[in-house]
């Protein structure tokens, strides 16, 4: 089962206006843009600086963003 996770953060009018654009555009809803552009901009990172090690991953607690089943 895959889990889900919340990350908050804030932008301008423009730039929420602009990435709603184009997702609209891209056909697809912001949640898959938002989904789609992080997983480019890991790729890019990865390619241009090495994988991202296993256990570096590992380290980094992602509980604060888990959705909390009620």
């Amino acid at each position: 089962m895959k889990n889900n996770y919340n990350i908050e953060f804030k932008v301008s009018d423009e730039l929420l206006r602009k990435f709603l654009f184009v997702a609209e555009k891209e056909k697809r809803s912001p949640a898959a843009q938002f989904a789609f552009m992080v997983r480019n901009n890991v790729a890019y990172y990865e390619k241009t600086k090495g994988r991202i090690p296993d256990a570096e991953l590992k380290k980094i607690d992602i509980e604060p963003y888990s959705e909390k089943e009620e």
